[in-house]
């Protein structure tokens, strides 16, 4: 990797002035996919202001009807929370299946948000579970954060501080795992909360989305058959060495009903 300065803050407000002024400048949280990308020389960043001992940013706490969580939180943390396994156990089970243990136990909820991989599984959970991001400016609605490819609503110097969930009446979340990284080839999540249903996908396109045309017919019938008949098109979708567009499409009808049979 190429050289660089490294900073430890030790607080939200101290890591927004360690990267004011630098020359190019990144966050690292867990690192999952920094630090590969810095071994690969893929970034040359000027320096690296590392959020890993900020202890405000880690924890997770139910506040009235919604579950918060820290964005230092590990996966392994929200997979193995009391706290959000008795409110949204489809969100420890998601966290729970990402990558395997080493990623696990150092991946964060607020890293994988920010980075936006197209396959990781946070994203389709925090629009199908309409989730709120806080920054240290603002609060982003989750509809409104994803923008591309490795692409987000974040601004510069803007950090996020945690993620914050409604809990749903019933949800679920189901895909269909690259055998080896254990990223969603295609991912989905169903939530349930009155009449109202989201369903959030990864991993089919470039950037996370809402099944629109499954919500409407899920609102009306929550069952697999309301939309079995409902295809999802391949156009726009990701092609590549392990699935083509049009089995991916295919998938997120199979991954779709099988997170509705799940949260049933």
């Amino acid at each position: 990797m190429y050289n660089f300065n490294y900073h430890q803050a030790k607080s939200v407000d101290d890591a927004t002035k360690l990267l004011t002024g630098v020359e190019e400048g990144k966050l690292m949280a867990g690192g999952m996919t920094l630090i590969p990308t810095l071994k690969q020389r893929l970034a040359k960043p000027s320096d690296i202001v590392d959020l890993g001992k900020i202890a405000d940013l880690k924890g997770i706490k139910k506040d009235g009807n919604n579950i918060v969580i820290g964005a230092m939180t590990r996966h392994f943390d929200v997979a193995n929370s009391d706290v959000v396994k008795s409110a949204i156990p489809a969100l420890a089970y998601l966290a729970g299946h990402i990558g395997d243990p080493a990623v696990r136990n150092r991946g964060t909820i607020g890293g994988s948000i920010a980075n936006n991989d197209p396959a990781a599984d946070y994203p389709s959970s925090v629009l199908a579970l309409n989730a709120t991001i806080v920054t240290n400016k603002r609060k982003i609605a989750g509809d409104d954060f994803f923008k591309g490819l490795f692409e987000t609503a974040l601004e510069e110097g803007e950090i996020i501080t945690g993620v914050s969930f409604p809990i749903p009446e019933k949800a679920a979340y189901m895909k269909f795992p690259n055998p080896a990284s254990r990223y969603a080839i295609v991912g989905v999540f169903v939530a349930k909360t009155g009449g109202n249903v989201r369903v959030g996908v990864t991993g089919a396109g470039p950037v996370a989305y809402r099944q629109k045309d499954y919500e409407a017919a899920l609102a009306k019938s929550f069952t697999p058959d309301a939309i079995k008949g409902i295809v999802q098109k391949d156009t726009g979708l990701n092609s590549d060495i392990h699935a083509s567009a049009e089995y991916r499409a295919h998938l997120v009808n199979v991954m779709a009903r099988r997170a509705v049979t799940a949260a049933g």
